[in-house]
């Protein structure tokens, strides 16, 4: 093992070319310098400088040595800043995972935020259920997850983003379109296109118990699994549908949002990371992410 004290001597005399003024540049005795030179060519088993009473001069070897010894020390230092980046939470990688309802709105403000105040940081970003997201924090191959509680498992920490009403979506055709705001009640003999129970459970229960709660089980006429879906087959004329308020931000063309009377609770948007994590990035994440959306 060769010592970076060695090479920075090496590299000091590589460029004065003069072991008194490279010893004056080290601040050490001229003597140690010499012995340390002698140290490294015995290590390495190559003679580095050809001296005389008048001159030094490097040999071949020596100017090859002395390239890489350059790049050795100025990887060293490289590493060092960068590890101290990596603790401040202003270099490294971090896994996000994302539903995709949050990309009309929440994840894109808090990825951008994150991109303008840590550009070093690199992010891997997939779209994942929340189930997949749960589990990808369980098994730690995702470091945060923005999805929609609740978590039950408690080795997994929340911080709410937002809450979402539902609202109604219909054609913008449809005679209920004029409504600003419409009970649940007048929907019993309308079709519905329904959030697939598989792909989206949350949606799919909720849904179903405020329908039953207005007395009847909704008719279904089309199943989809994510909101530009629901809200597309809506535009053609399909059926009507119950979604989260952030399908407004779609502007979907031909269809009409209304208000819901006495309107059913929210649903959330929460980001959700584990509690024994306490990477520096992650809470850079999380805190560009609560500056935008303070709990509540």
């Amino acid at each position: 093992m060769i010592e970076t004290r060695l090479l920075k001597s090496f590299i000091c005399v590589a460029e004065e070319l003069h072991f008194g003024r490279a010893a004056l540049r080290l601040h050490i005795a001229q003597p140690a310098l010499t012995r340390q030179i002698k140290q490294l060519e015995e290590k390495l088993g190559v003679v580095l400088l050809e001296r005389t009473q008048r001159k030094v001069i490097l040999t071949s070897a020596g100017r090859h040595f002395y390239t890489r010894a350059c790049q050795i020390i100025a990887d060293i230092h490289y590493a060092a800043s960068e590890v101290k980046r990596v603790n401040a939470g202003e270099a490294g990688l971090l896994s996000v995972g994302f539903i995709h309802s949050s990309t009309y709105g929440i994840t894109p403000k808090v990825l951008r935020l994150f991109r303008d105040r840590y550009p070093e940081v690199e992010l891997d970003l997939s779209e994942m259920t929340i189930a997949d997201q749960i589990a990808g924090l369980q098994a730690e191959k995702l470091d945060v997850g923005i999805l929609r509680p609740p978590i039950s498992d408690i080795r997994l920490q929340t911080h709410t983003l937002c809450d979402e009403t539902f609202i109604l979506a219909v054609p913008a055709s449809h005679p209920l379109a004029e409504h600003g705001i419409v009970a649940l009640e007048k929907l019993k003999e309308e079709r519905f296109i329904l959030f697939s129970q598989h792909m989206s459970p949350l949606f799919y229960s909720r849904i179903i118990a405020m329908c039953e709660r207005a007395g009847f089980v909704p008719r279904v006429a089309q199943q989809a699994t994510q909101i530009h879906t629901v809200m597309g087959l809506i535009s053609a004329n399909m059926g009507i549908s119950i979604v989260p308020s952030v399908a407004r931000n779609l502007n979907m063309p031909e269809v009409s949002c209304l208000e819901i009377e006495n309107a059913p609770p929210p649903v959330q948007v929460a980001l959700a990371w584990r509690r024994s994590d306490e990477s520096s990035i992650l809470r850079a994440f999380r805190e560009c992410a609560a500056s935008l959306f303070p709990s509540h």
